[in-house]
């Protein structure tokens, strides 16, 4: 298990000046760390955006590190032999943060924030709103680089981003239970009437959408 293996690993490079990262506790630290320095950024956007338009794009966010049981799962099912390097190198998600946002528009309003820091690099973007996976799954991911400055070295940590709707996220909710449920086997009927639940919540999603801009340019006359 990666847990064990972790303890006795050394010699692990996660920056640009070589300094190693030597066990298993110093790597939850660090991700851990990149986690809370994203919310943190998140909550100063959403109260930047209250103070400057008197409207918090997010309504709640959430926040967790991977278990070693589903890193090693993940790595395995990519082929990868557990240690450490293996986890930093090939799972992008160890750390990660869900935006809940109520509209499609803020969700690429906060996108566009975290592309905007000026210290954070984006390695990747995944729209499946624009583009939903073919179960009917929704919702905007950013793998974005953050720097964790600890007492001697600065190291830049990746941290996997969520963002998405209240609909999106209820249903993205209901499908991993019912996946783990059914442990991946998921019967055609029940597949497919996901696919027609996430298509219904595209069109609610947009009607209330465009239900707010209908009231906002009502109350702008």
């Amino acid at each position: 298990m990666i847990l064990a293996e972790a303890r006795g690993y050394k010699g692990l490079q996660m920056d640009e000046n070589n300094a190693s990262v030597e066990s298993w506790e110093e790597v939850i630290l660090i991700y851990n760390s990149a986690m809370k320095e994203m919310v943190t950024r998140l909550e100063i956007l959403n109260n930047e955006f209250q103070h400057t338009h008197s409207y918090n794009p997010i309504e709640h966010l959430k926040s967790r590190i991977k278990t070693p049981e589903s890193i090693v799962k993940k790595l395995r099912r990519h082929g990868y032999e557990s240690s450490i390097e293996n986890m930093v190198n090939h799972v992008k998600d160890i750390a990660g943060v869900r935006v809940i946002c109520s509209f499609t528009s803020d969700v690429y309003e906060i996108a566009q924030m975290i592309m905007n820091q000026s210290d954070i690099e984006v390695i990747s973007v995944k729209d499946y709103i624009k583009n939903p996976k073919p179960s009917g799954y929704m919702s905007y991911h950013i793998i974005a680089s953050v720097p964790v400055y600890l007492s001697d070295r600065k190291l830049d940590t990746k941290v996997e981003i969520q963002i998405r709707t209240v609909a999106m996220d209820f249903w993205a909710s209901l499908e991993h239970k019912i996946n783990y449920k059914f442990d991946g086997n998921v019967p055609e009927e029940i597949r497919t009437q996901l696919v027609d639940c996430a298509a219904r919540i595209r069109d609610l999603d947009d009607r209330m959408l465009h239900l707010n801009e209908e009231v906002q340019q009502a109350n702008s006359q």
